[in-house]
């Protein structure tokens, strides 16, 4: 069966990609006893070797000349129907339309579903699943892929290692807001419980992303979630797009992960720690030396460097004052005019005329 024609709750049991044992469906969070720290004990995947999200040290990329940039397909087509945002206790949901698309990939990918990943509004705190070089950005947007061209649908793809292709857009904050995404934002206000959805008004899904579709980081990852299932072919771009203080403060105070008859739970910090790249490989679509990364030994040296340059320079100018003290036309004039005053020995001076 087609995942497009499945019911509304049964999706949203997919797209919270959680799993089955049996007939119950496991409970988990981000933390606490059955926090990410736990995960692997309950679903086995989460402890597998190709897990996500990563940390990408730029200088052990590989560039692969054959990474062509991505082509969003149909994303600007959001027709006459509204779409769905919706609250799953753990990230906020817009499922996608069947006919948005992935092009620029060994397969045929259809749009499923994107969500967002944040903090909690602390000073340097993190919100992105991915770092780049240990640096983690505000938040995170994902949208999410399956393979159609081999799969019929998202619950079989999933659980397939050529499955999905996510997306991974890093969010910072600026001074002015981004307007695409506040046709999410403003109606968060809509579904602040867990479990709650809202209908809103379509809007065209590429003015998400980054203009520069071409320069972006892949590799072999997993879930960020449980399941954790290794099935996803992952792209994070290099040009992160931006919103507002404000924009981001609405992501990390308005919603709950609890539901509205308990006790308000605030969601945030809903992103997994990096993981351990293992024996991966982190290809590039550009070559390393279109962007230079300074390893913190070469800051170290580059900032002692430059003390030393300082401290020359000061030295340097220290000295021509000094010489240039020394040589005043003043100090001169007050030393010949002392010599000349001053008697030779065994020369007569002059005698004093007498006063009239």
């Amino acid at each position: 069966m087609d995942l497009v024609g499945l019911s509304l709750p049964l999706l949203l049991v997919f797209w919270q990609w959680t799993t089955t044992t049996g007939a119950a469906v496991t409970y988990w969070t981000y933390t606490g006893s059955v926090g990410q720290s736990k995960w692997a004990d309950y679903f086995p995947d989460c402890g597998g070797k190709a897990q996500s999200p990563v940390d990408v040290a730029t200088v052990q990329t590989q560039y692969d000349p054959s990474l062509g940039p991505l082509t969003p397909l149909g994303y600007s087509q959001h027709g006459n129907k509204p779409f769905n945002l919706y609250n799953n206790g753990h990230t906020v949901v817009v499922p996608l339309p069947g006919w948005m698309g992935l092009g620029g990939l060994p397969w045929q990918f259809t749009a499923v579903q994107m969500h967002l990943h944040w903090g909690n509004g602390a000073p340097e705190a993190g919100g992105s699943e991915h770092t780049i070089n240990g640096q983690s950005s505000a938040a995170e947007l994902h949208v999410v892929h399956y393979n159609s061209e081999l799969y019929p649908n998202m619950s079989v793809a999933m659980t397939q290692q050529d499955g999905l292709a996510v997306l991974g857009v890093l969010i910072e904050t600026g001074e002015e807001a981004n307007q695409a995404f506040w046709n999410i934002l403003n109606y968060l206000g809509r579904i602040r419980h867990a479990g709650q959805s809202v209908s809103i008004p379509a809007f065209d899904v590429q003015s998400l992303l980054p203009s520069d579709l071409g320069r972006y980081y892949r590799y072999n990852g997993s879930l960020t979630t449980p399941p954790c299932f290794q099935s996803v072919l992952w792209t994070l771009f290099t040009e992160t797009v931006k919103i507002s203080h404000t924009q981001l403060m609405k992501l990390e105070t308005v919603l709950y992960a609890s539901k509205e008859d308990a006790d308000r739970v605030v969601m945030q910090d809903n992103y997994r720690t990096p993981q351990p790249l293992n024996d991966r490989t982190i290809l590039s679509s550009f070559p390393l030396e279109s962007v230079k990364v300074y390893t913190a030994g070469e800051i170290t040296a580059i900032v002692i460097g430059a003390l030393c340059g300082c401290v020359g320079v000061a030295v340097i100018i220290r000295f021509i004052v000094k010489t240039i003290r020394t040589k005043e036309p003043g100090k001169e004039l007050k030393q010949d005019v002392a010599l000349n005053t001053t008697t030779e020995p065994g020369k007569k001076e002059d005698p004093v005329p007498p006063s009239v």
